[in-house]
């Protein structure tokens, strides 16, 4: 039995390893970095697999796990992991459809982001990756209601710190 457990987490976690990533690259800012945080994640996902009942979907599960074990080793654990470097990330995202304004529109946007703390960058990030707020609102383990409430909140503050910035 532990064995099919065993290889039924490891083709769940093979299927959806990209949740990691790109919660690592949110998290870290070099290769090591998010080498250790992937590893972290990793395990704590297997420790806490036996006490996944299928209630939600594996990913929304994931999500909820590897989001905390993110943002716990960020807020300060023995290990330091350094946010990403927004404008460094976007020299490497270049389209040719977008225009000068539009660049700079999102380099004021990942600013903007930098500066929220980490469960509104979890929270934004689900959001830009179109999950549902009743997904959303598990993975954080709040309120559908209270994830709505607060996704607005940050939409108005991301404003008002875009708008800050052009001033500036």
């Amino acid at each position: 039995m532990i064995r099919t457990k065993e290889i039924e987490f490891v083709h769940l976690l093979e299927d959806n390893q990209n949740i990691l990533h790109k919660i690592c690259k949110l998290y870290t800012a070099d290769m090591d970095s998010h080498k250790d945080l992937f590893q972290e994640m990793v395990i704590q996902l297997w420790k806490a697999y036996p006490s996944f009942k299928g209630e939600s979907k594996f990913t929304t599960w994931a999500y909820r796990v590897a989001l905390n074990t993110a943002i716990s080793l960020y807020r300060g654990s023995k290990r330091k992991i350094t946010t990403v470097d927004w404008d460094n990330s976007l020299q490497n995202i270049r389209y040719e459809e977008y225009d000068t304004q539009q660049e700079e529109q999102l380099k004021s946007l990942y600013a903007a982001v930098r500066r929220l703390n980490d469960i509104e960058k979890a929270l934004v990030y689900m959001y830009l990756e179109d999950k549902e707020y009743t997904e959303i609102a598990e993975t954080l383990g709040i309120s559908e209601v209270n994830a709505r409430v607060k996704m607005n909140r940050i939409k108005n503050k991301l404003r008002t710190l875009i708008n800050q910035n052009g001033e500036m």
